[in-house]
């Protein structure tokens, strides 16, 4: 596993503040798209919020969600419809994840992770395995969130592994612990599975 670069305390600001300078730099760097993932849920969002506002050449730049629930895109529960209109004004694709997409090789995965240690929608009751033949999967979390009883469509583990670099943002010492025992390799949960596997630069703020 490589190490994980830990800063603790970020600001939302501070946090779109890193995303902007990464991003700018993976578009200086190489011609065409850039395409990143990133999660559903209510933390990105406020930093999505703040990274609009960035100076960016957004038309370059094409963002999946990495898991969204199996609603229609104007649910309130959809994680594309959210990230679509939260970007609205940048001019960035904003692609849907569905089942049979081809998701392509991203620059960046952005992930969040729940306090049982899922990662997208790789819940502990679906058995994420980093040999997974499929980029994407439609699964059923067991138990059903109850704020989100819905089916789930994700990229897989392997899919995750192959980005060029992680990010997490873990908000709440809970859930910042069980990270940090995943990341020791103390349990098996999902978010082990991938950090006991990923071979490139990992962050995580905190």
């Amino acid at each position: 596993m490589t190490e994980i670069a830990f800063h603790h305390d970020a600001t939302d600001i501070e946090i779109a503040d890193w995303l902007a300078e990464r991003l700018r730099h993976l578009l200086d760097q190489r011609p065409g798209t850039v395409a990143i993932t990133v999660p559903g849920g209510s933390t990105p969002f406020p930093i999505l919020a703040e990274l609009a506002q960035r100076d960016l050449d957004w038309s370059r730049l094409e963002i999946w969600p990495g898991d969204d629930r199996c609603v229609p895109t104007d649910h309130p529960a959809s994680n594309y419809g959210r990230l679509a209109q939260a970007m609205a004004e940048t001019g960035a694709g904003i692609v849907e994840l569905t089942e049979d997409a081809a998701p392509p090789h991203f620059a960046l995965a952005w992930l969040g992770m729940g306090a049982d240690g899922h990662i997208a929608s790789l819940f502990p009751n679906t058995d994420p395995q980093a040999d997974d033949d499929r980029q994407v999967r439609r699964l059923t979390p067991d138990p059903l969130p109850p704020e989100a009883p819905f089916d789930r469509v994700t990229l897989t583990l392997p899919k995750l592994l192959s980005a060029e670099a992680l990010m997490f943002v873990i908000r709440g010492a809970d859930k910042l612990a069980v990270f940090e025992e995943a990341a020791k390799g103390g349990n098996d949960l999902p978010v082990a599975r991938l950090l006991s596997r990923a071979r490139g630069e990992v962050t995580c703020f905190a």
